[in-house]
């Protein structure tokens, strides 16, 4: 795919990142989507062949961008706890950055499971995500830094911390900047994962 073509795909998946996060999924059409790219209805399906297909690529590319962060943290010389605190540092700006981001996932892709029934079963569309995650986990376990455990409980702990503080940024409850809370968030899902001798 040529890079303009590629491009004007990833500007039309945060366009409609944007919308589903608002309006729902059901709530957005594709021709709302047009009218925020400029282009017509007709060649919007020159990128996509529907809203589904469309709803599978952004949650993909969401968590993608994600993956990527997390496979830097990783790839760093530093401690698994250091990781720790550093990938909650990124997934906080993350969501300060790009809110709609985490909405979406939280309102789209929880809340809609039937539409990514086909072809996103299970892990499949948030694959490098949760790769980067378990390596994150494996590598802290080999060191000795984390606990040895299952690694469903200890992703759901974590995601359960970060998603949770990022929904109530989004709800605006929080008293504070959600990234005023980065380390003891950090310091809250390291020390549910850390070795004990």
């Amino acid at each position: 795919m040529s890079t303009a073509k590629e491009s004007k795909k990833n500007s039309i998946i945060e366009n409609s990142l944007k919308l589903f996060s608002k309006k729902g999924f059901y709530n957005t059409t594709i021709p709302d989507i047009a009218k925020a790219m400029k282009m017509s209805v007709g060649n919007m399906y020159n990128y996509f062949s529907s809203k589904e297909e469309l709803a599978k690529y952004a949650i993909k590319y969401s968590t993608n961008v994600l993956a990527q962060e997390l496979k830097s943290v990783n790839e760093m010389d530093i401690s698994s706890k250091e990781k720790i605190y550093l990938f909650t540092r990124k997934y906080f700006e993350n969501v300060s950055n790009s809110p709609e981001v985490v909405e979406y996932f939280l309102r789209v892709y929880l809340s809609n499971r039937e539409v990514f029934n086909q072809g996103c079963e299970g892990f499949i569309c948030v694959g490098d995500f949760v790769t980067e995650v378990m390596i994150l986990l494996d590598e802290g376990a080999q060191n000795k830094e984390f606990r040895e455990q299952d690694f469903f409980p200890a992703f759901a702990m974590i995601m359960g911390c970060l998603g949770g503080f990022a929904f109530l940024s989004g709800e605006n409850v929080l008293e504070k900047d959600l990234l005023s809370y980065s380390d003891s968030i950090a310091d809250n899902i390291y020390r549910a994962l850390k070795y004990d001798e």
